[in-house]
């Protein structure tokens, strides 16, 4: 059967995810009868929570008598390890851009890896029938894009659509008859190339691992393109680091092809198509997956170093392993290290006592959805903030910049361009106005935006949208001033009592309400001045013997403020912990003890 190899990349919330939904519909995939869940390609209960895509995943639909495979990406440069790798399994790119924002800093992220391999993109402008939707405009701006980043004669001459993902139909004018997907269809098989390794088929079996995962039935599998040759399940096949030394020999027990949603076992496995191999058990990602006669292992995309660590603790609190079964260091470095294993962004190294582990990775986003996920599945950790790491290059010092992209209404712009270029030591590169909206486009180093996105939404009324993505290397920029408030600090174990907090309501706002389990060093609230205070929230009300009709005043609490798992993580200082739970998340101070907290501040 005829084949074509494809990639669907874009922008976060740019319509991916909804756009495959209407392909795998117009295909004929699913059956007339069969229930179909919106945006079926976003399978985990965190993917379909926050509306992102978080793991690129694989489809295949046939089309009048020719298979194509389509590979949906993630569009947030946290997860950039996993598209970096995807598009060296495919021949096309399908580039989707909303036709009203146009292109977006994550669409230069993608595009300028699928341009360097060497891929032709077809435009698509997504959502031309929005209200606000300018679709010339942003044609216009993806052609610049394109050519700002050296795209060749041959990219520049991109074909372009309009479309509607949610009205599920594209056309090759804007104003076409809007019926269906056809015109895409069409324009995948016209344009993208049949995989140049199928006239390799009599060539030994070659394979470049680009995902790992695991099946609770058949263990350890790993996805990639077959590059040449045959494979037939049963056959002895080995695994090569990309130095070409040897990792295993191994049996391939079983290889699923991609057919519509669902993975089918498959007798062979032929050069050109995208298959999953089972029966490694040491093979991972960017290895090659070689028969045994071949000795050199296939070239793999370099990943992009890692730019943020934080680190992973014990639960060491009062209240440790109440909610959690999952508490000992030895399960939590498990947990750690078969993560790794999967995701090739995250570093893992252990810290001196054994007790913590240095998770490194790409940003707040990735670490957050780890941390979810562990506190999901029982885990209880104690969480540190953010560091960003350094690297020494020409003898300097160096800190990662990312490139900042920010909409927001003309009235909150000076608010945002103050707080980037001022005390986050940000770099303003342009700036550009159109209709009542302001693109702030600047260069801030990592450090400065650990935590600067709650207080984003706060400057703009939640109006704002801010996108980030790696930019370079550059020399460190001095100190950035943190959180500038200080915390409420329990000096008691036990239970909060609505009239201590109510009378101590007047020092800051509180994280927790009456009635909930507090200890000695737990932080439960933001104090109004910049010094840290200790205070009892376990104070009861003095009972008299005489009671006057004045005595009894109603006690009428302020709703606490709620922190989120990444707002917590974000808030804290140097000196503080996160301490997660299935069931909470509750912040402290790193030393419980008021004494050795002051001897450690000393020290430090």
């Amino acid at each position: 059967m005829d084949l074509r190899n494809i990639a669907i990349i874009a922008h976060v919330d740019h319509g991916k995810t909804t756009l495959v939904d209407e392909l795998l519909k117009q295909s004929g995939t699913y059956r007339d009868n069969q229930t179909t869940t919106e945006r079926a390609m976003d399978s985990n209960d965190l993917e379909r929570e926050r509306g992102i895509t978080i793991l690129a995943k694989a489809t295949s639909v046939e089309w009048r008598g020719l298979r194509i495979n389509i590979v949906d990406t993630p569009g947030h440069a946290d997860f950039g390890g996993e598209v970096e790798r995807i598009l060296s399994m495919v021949d096309g790119v399908v580039l989707l851009v909303d036709a009203a924002e146009g292109p977006m800093p994550q669409t230069k992220f993608v595009t300028s890896k699928a341009l360097a391999l060497g891929l032709r993109p077809i435009v698509v402008l997504n959502k031309v029938d929005k209200p606000d939707a300018e679709p010339d405009r942003a044609l216009d701006e993806c052609f610049d894009l394109f050519a700002n980043l050296d795209a060749t004669e041959e990219q520049l001459d991109f074909p372009h659509l309009y479309a509607s993902g949610r009205s599920g139909w594209c056309d090759a004018e804007l104003d076409g008859p809007r019926e269906n997907l056809d015109a895409l269809f069409d324009m995948v098989v016209k344009h993208v190339p049949a995989p140049k390794q199928i006239a390799t088929r009599d060539e030994p079996f070659r394979m470049l691992a680009t995902t790992l995962s695991a099946d609770p039935f058949i263990g350890r599998i790993l996805t990639g393109r077959v590059e040449s040759g045959t494979l037939k399940a049963g056959e002895t096949v080995k695994a090569l680091h990309a130095d070409g030394s040897l990792i295993e020999t191994f049996r391939c027990t079983k290889i699923l092809a991609f057919r519509g949603l669902g993975q089918q076992p498959i007798e062979l496995a032929e050069a050109g198509d995208i298959v999953t191999l089972a029966g490694m058990t040491k093979a991972t990602v960017a290895d090659s997956i070689v028969a045994t006669s071949v000795t050199e292992a296939l070239p793999a995309q370099p990943i992009d170093p890692p730019t943020i660590t934080v680190t992973f603790g014990i639960n060491d609190s009062p209240l440790a392993g109440r909610d959690g079964k999952k508490v000992q260091s030895r399960v939590i470095r498990e947990r750690l290290m078969k993560e790794a294993e999967s995701n090739v962004a995250i570093k893992i190294s252990d810290t001196p006592g054994g007790e913590a582990f240095e998770v490194a990775g790409r940003g707040e986003l990735q670490m957050g959805v780890l941390i979810e996920n562990m506190r999901r599945e029982g885990f209880e950790l104690s969480v540190s903030r953010p560091q960003v790491l350094f690297q020494t290059i020409d003898g300097k010092r160096c800190e990662p910049i990312e490139e900042v992209t920010i909409d927001v209404d003309d009235e909150y712009s000076g608010a945002v361009i103050e707080k980037m270029t001022g005390t986050r030591k940000g770099e303003l590169i342009e700036m550009k106005q159109n209709s009542g909206k302001t693109r702030i486009v600047a260069h801030v180093p990592s450090r400065g935006l650990i935590g600067y996105h709650g207080e984003f939404l706060t400057d703009t009324r939640g109006t704002g949208v801010m996108n980030r993505v790696f930019h370079e290397w550059a020399p460190h920029k001095g100190p950035i001033p943190g959180r500038r408030a200080g915390v409420l600090i329990s000096m008691e174990n036990g239970t909060s009592v609505s009239y201590a907090l109510w009378k101590l309501e007047d020092r800051g706002k509180f994280f927790i309400g009456a009635q909930e389990a507090v200890y000695q060093g737990m932080i439960i609230g933001e104090h109004a001045r910049e010094n840290d205070l200790e205070v009892n929230p376990l104070k009861g009300k003095q009972l008299t013997n005489v009671r006057a009709s004045g005595t009894d005043e109603a006690v009428r609490l302020t709703t606490p403020v709620t922190l989120t798992l990444e707002q917590a993580i974000a808030y804290i200082d140097d000196d503080e912990l996160v301490e997660v739970t299935p069931l909470v998340v509750r912040m402290r101070k790193r030393h419980l003890d008021p004494i050795e907290r002051k001897r450690n501040a000393k020290k430090n």
